[in-house]
């Protein structure tokens, strides 16, 4: 048995939100602070830039997570490689390699608590059922899911459009039931949640965060020619065609 004290009930943390096994706090001040660096801890505070953390419950559900993401643990806790046999350790190591992510992600397992290094980005809790059980992921966004979820590389359907517009050939994609955590560069307010029913969306930037694994994604001129691009001034853009959702930062990040 053990118990903990001056955490989550600290007068100074708020609980953002709970899914599942996941919870995310939020510190809303920094208090070890100098004379040198009060005012600057002060302002970042007024301006919502505050450490936050995640914790998990790991007696409602195993948890896999970024590399080197854990900060401490209490209770009956086992961490493994979640690595299979030789094969899946390839298979892993090739797709971290062409999705800019750990290959080896680390999964937690057992009745006790898992707490995450705090971060100032801005931590998003997603239910991967409302996705289709099926969703892709911007690289460098994964923080945690559930162990029971299936990580996989998702290429571009159009790899030279790809290249020529500065974007990865591979996604993360996630498949599967159970929720997933995400590092955001912008709060969950600023989101824009977009649906798609056998339609297009085009977008000039680096803007989605997350889309649905049944969209085709694809990088492509502008206009029709070279010569209608050139002219409209937007060049290469990312376009999501079918049935999903797209999640869409405010600007470009």
């Amino acid at each position: 048995m053990y118990q903990i004290s001056n955490f989550t009930d600290n007068d100074d943390v708020n609980v953002l939100t709970e899914f599942g096994a996941f919870k995310v706090i939020e510190w809303k001040r920094d208090l070890s602070v100098t004379a040198m660096t009060a005012a600057t801890a002060y302002f970042s505070s007024e301006m919502n830039v505050r450490r936050r953390q995640v914790i998990c419950d790991l007696s409602q559900a195993p948890v896999t997570v970024q590399a080197g993401a854990m900060q401490w643990s209490i209770g009956q806790v086992n961490c493994t490689t979640g690595v299979k046999g030789v094969g899946d350790l390839f298979g892993k190591a090739l797709r971290g390699a062409v999705t800019n992510e750990s290959a080896i992600k680390p999964e937690y397992q057992g009745t006790g608590m898992l707490v995450l290094e705090p971060t100032y980005s801005y931590i998003i809790v997603l239910d991967v059922a409302d996705w289709g059980n099926n969703i892709v992921l911007d690289d460098g966004l994964f923080l945690a899911c559930y162990s029971s979820l299936e990580h996989k590389a998702v290429m571009r359907t159009n790899m030279s459009s790809a290249v020529a517009g500065n974007e990865g050939l591979f996604n993360l994609g996630i498949q599967g039931y159970g929720a997933l955590c995400l590092e955001s560069p912008c709060p969950k307010e600023e989101l824009i949640e977009i649906t798609l029913e056998n339609d297009e969306l085009k977008v000039d930037g680096n803007m989605a965060l997350a889309w649905s694994g049944s969209l085709n994604f694809t990088v492509e001129r502008s206009g029709k020619s070279l010569v209608g691009s050139a002219a409209s001034g937007e060049g290469l853009v990312n376009v999501y065609r079918g049935t999903g959702k797209v999640l869409l930062a405010p600007t470009t990040y």
